[in-house]
């Protein structure tokens, strides 16, 4: 492993680096990997952003996105880059899983790989790490590894804010989720006082939705949305066909789910998307509900506590059958007892009491 004097020694002279962060980036992934790439850049060195994937739309503007190589696109040229890099920092992801096909360039790769993330159980592929599962995101992170780490706070430019700032923002739930620490505040404050546009960039995000995703957003809420309330559970189930008939592109279901969680009572929401090739599942939840052992022991997923995502090679018929067959037997006493990681099918009742803890 390295240190953190090794690390500021390499940094100190002309790098060739790649950034990479999860398949599917979100506004915490792409911001964390641009404003980190503006810093790398002001600092001399050759940097690039490489994405798993493609991702939505609506954080395309942020400074820097033009420069950004999506592998799934040019997998030729990521992988030389992979090969050639000196320094690969991986953003908001701790397993090589998490970036799909990448993981194995970057796997074989003979560069330093310095990981920046805030999410459980990170695998050992790493040479130095900046890793608080208390955080509210890799964003957050990230300023702390370029103001504090290295004590470099001076060199955050306006383009560096702006990308922290977006990532904070929308990783946080728009500063209301509990990992929203009166620190968080404090460094979001410092981002706006270093040119970040708070206003400007809640527009951005959150006020630039197609007609397609809005009219779809309407058509799940209107028709596809499910209460269980002995459960205090909420589902949205969509099938292909469904995101064929609106025109559904990347990062148009983000978010949808959060509809599902903000009704009265509900402890526990899930969106549940017939894709391609596997079904996807997304889970939000309040409180010590833990979303994310439930995609962990049965949606090969994981997450944060309050918010996790899975999949399944099943149909999306029999994954939405095995998610309500899980409500009763989710949690006893506040504590989950479904640790095995297998599908509890002997031990299925019809018992609808309420679960404590739910």
């Amino acid at each position: 492993m390295l240190n953190l004097a090794e690390l500021k020694e390499l940094l100190a002279q002309p790098q060739n680096i790649v950034i990479t962060t999860h398949h599917k980036p979100d506004g915490d992934a792409l911001g964390s990997s641009l404003g980190l790439y503006h810093y790398l850049k002001q600092k001399q060195h050759q940097v690039q952003v490489i994405t798993p994937t493609d991702y939505p739309d609506f954080i395309h503007w942020m400074p820097g996105n033009a420069d950004v190589i999506i592998f799934t696109e040019q997998k030729e040229k990521s992988a030389a880059l992979v090969k050639e890099a000196d320094l690969i920092f991986c953003l908001d992801f701790n397993s090589l899983s998490r970036i799909n096909e990448l993981g194995e360039f970057v796997k074989d790769s003979s560069a330093k790989k310095i990981m920046i993330d805030h999410h459980l159980d990170p695998e050992n592929f790493d040479d130095f790490r900046h890793w608080n599962t208390k955080a509210c995101a890799a964003a957050q992170l990230v300023y702390e590894f370029i103001a504090e780490l290295l004590g470099d706070k001076n060199s955050i430019t306006a383009d560096i804010a702006t990308c922290l700032y977006t990532g904070i923002m929308t990783d946080s739930g728009s500063f209301r989720f509990p990992t929203t620490t009166a620190n968080v505040h404090r460094i979001a404050a410092d981002l706006i006082d270093l040119g970040a546009d708070n206003a400007a960039i809640h527009q951005l995000v959150y006020d630039n939705s197609t007609e397609n995703r809005l009219r779809f957003l309407g058509y799940c809420l209107s028709n596809k949305l499910e209460i269980f309330h002995e459960y205090n559970t909420a589902m949205i189930a969509v099938t292909a066909e469904e995101l064929k008939r609106f025109n559904i592109v990347t990062g148009d279901t983000e978010g949808i789910v959060n509809y599902a969680l903000s009704i009265t009572g509900i402890r526990l929401a899930a969106i549940i998307i017939e894709r391609p090739d596997r079904v996807k599942l997304s889970l939000r939840s309040s409180g010590t509900f833990p979303a994310n052992e439930i995609c962990k022991n049965y949606f090969h997923g994981g997450g944060h506590r309050n918010a996790a995502g899975g999949q399944s090679e099943n149909t999306l018929e029999q994954v939405i059958h095995q998610f309500k067959t899980l409500l009763p037997y989710a949690f006893f006493t506040g504590v989950f007892l479904l640790k095995t990681g297998c599908f509890p099918g002997l031990m299925l009742s019809n018992s609808t009491s309420k679960i404590s803890g739910l």
